[in-house]
C-alpha cells in the first residue's frame, strides 16, 4: 500500500470527500494542523484507534489528543470548568491542549484516553478544523510519525515515514508553527505545565492572571501525550548546549552564534539566523532531519534561549537527547 497524496489548495472539497471516506472506513488520515501533521481517525471507534497506535508503533499506555471543531463541540466530550473555558476561548482555534475530564457519555472510546478519566482536546486551525465539523467526530490525531521519532511538519515527511502504512496524506504545506501544542491542566483554580508547546506560558499567564506551574522534574505519571523521557529522537545523537563543534558532528545553531571548530562539522544549520524564536520553532524538525540525513553520527545543538518558544524547543531537545532504550 502506498499513500494516495493530495494537495488540499488544488481541489479542498475532493480532499474533503476522500479524507471523509477513509476515516468513515475507520482507517487514519494524516492531515495537516498549524503545529506538526497529525494521524487522525475516530476517537469513538476502537478499531480506528488501534490502528493508529499500530502504525506508529505507540506504546498505548500514551494518550492521544482529540481534536474539535470548535468549543460548542468540546463541550459535548468533556467537563470545562470556568478556567479552561476561558482559555479555550482565548486559545482556541490553535496550539494549547487542555486536559479535562471526560464526559461518561461522551462516546470518546478508552482507548483514546489510555484508560484515563481525562482527556487531552485541542481545536486546530484551518482544514482540519473543517474536516472535523464535517465528520462530527472527534479525531484522535497524535503526531504522524514512527513513535518517539522525529515529529513531520511537512506531507513529505508524512510520505518518507509512513508512506507505506497509509491510505491518505493530506498536503497542505509546512506546518507554520512546527512544535506540537502546549498541554496544561487546571486544577483547584491552578494552571499546570504538562508539556511546552506553540503557545508559551506566558501568553497564558498573561490571559489567565495566574502563574503557570512547571513540574519539579520527570514525572512518572502519563498524564498526557509527549511526556515520555526520550521522544521526538532522531537517529544520530544529540548533544545540547554546544559550544563548539567535534569532528564528524552536524551543527545546530541559532542566531548565527560564532562558535569553535565550526570547520570540523559535516554540516552546519541556523534554526534562525536572526534569533527569532518563533521561527526556530517553525524550522526546528525539519533542520533535524536535514541534520540527521547529513551521515553525522551526532548532531551538536548551541544554547537556545529558555523563554517565550524557547520553553518547547528545548523542552522537544532536550527529549531528542535523552537516553533511549
Amino acid at each position: 500500500m502506498t499513500a494516495h497524496i493530495i494537495d488540499i489548495a488544488l481541489d479542498p472539497e475532493a480532499a474533503l470527500a476522500e479524507a471523509l471516506a477513509v476515516l468513515g472506513e475507520g482507517y487514519p488520515v494524516a492531515i495537516p494542523t498549524e503545529t506538526v501533521y497529525g494521524l487522525a481517525a475516530d476517537a469513538t471507534n476502537p478499531a480506528a484507534i488501534t490502528r493508529i497506535y499500530e502504525t506508529k508503533g505507540r506504546p498505548r499506555f500514551n494518550p492521544l489528543i482529540c481534536h474539535m471543531a470548535n468549543l460548542a463541540m468540546a463541550e459535548r466530550y468533556a467537563q470545562f470548568d470556568p478556567l479552561s473555558r476561558r482559555l479555550a476561548q482565548a486559545f482556541w482555534p490553535g496550539p494549547l491542549t487542555l486536559i479535562l475530564p471526560v464526559r461518561d457519555d461522551s462516546g470518546i472510546h478508552g482507548l483514546a484516553t489510555a484508560g484515563l478519566d481525562t482527556v487531552g482536546i485541542r481545536v486546530p486551525k484551518g482544514f482540519a478544523a473543517l474536516l472535523i465539523a464535517r465528520f462530527d467526530r472527534p479525531l484522535a490525531a497524535p503526531s504522524a510519525n514512527t513513535s518517539g521519532k522525529i515529529s513531520p511538519t511537512s506531507a513529505a515527511h508524512v510520505a518518507e515515514d509512513l508512506g507505506d502504512r497509509l491510505r491518505l496524506i493530506l498536503d497542505g504545506g509546512d506546518a507554520p508553527v512546527g512544535v506540537e501544542s502546549t498541554i496544561v491542566r487546571v486544577d483547584d483554580g491552578r494552571i499546570r505545565l504538562l508539556r511546552p508547546g506553540g503557545v508559551s506560558a506566558e501568553a497564558i499567564e498573561a490571559v489567565s492572571g495566574i502563574a503557570v506551574l512547571r513540574p519539579d522534574g520527570p514525572s512518572a505519571t502519563i498524564e498526557a501525550p509527549g511526556m515520555l523521557a526520550s521522544h521526538y529522537a532522531p537517529g544520530a545523537a544529540v548533544r545540547l548546549n554546544a559550544t563548539e563543534a567535534q569532528a564528524d558532528e552536524a551543527l545546530i545553531r541559532f542566531g548565527g552564534q560564532p562558535l569553535a571548530g565550526v570547520d570540523q562539522a559535516i554540516a552546519i544549520f541556523d534554526l534562525s539566523p536572526s534569533g527569532d524564536l518563533a521561527e526556530a520553532a517553525t524550522n526546528l524538525f525539519a533542520t533535524l532531519k536535514r541534520a540527521d540525513a547529513s551521515g553525522a553520527t551526532r548532531i551538536a545543538v548551541a544554547a537556545i534561549p529558555d523563554h517565550g518558544l524557547g520553553e518547547a524547543i528545548n523542552d522537544r531537545l532536550a527529549r531528542a537527547a535523552a537516553p533511549r532504550d
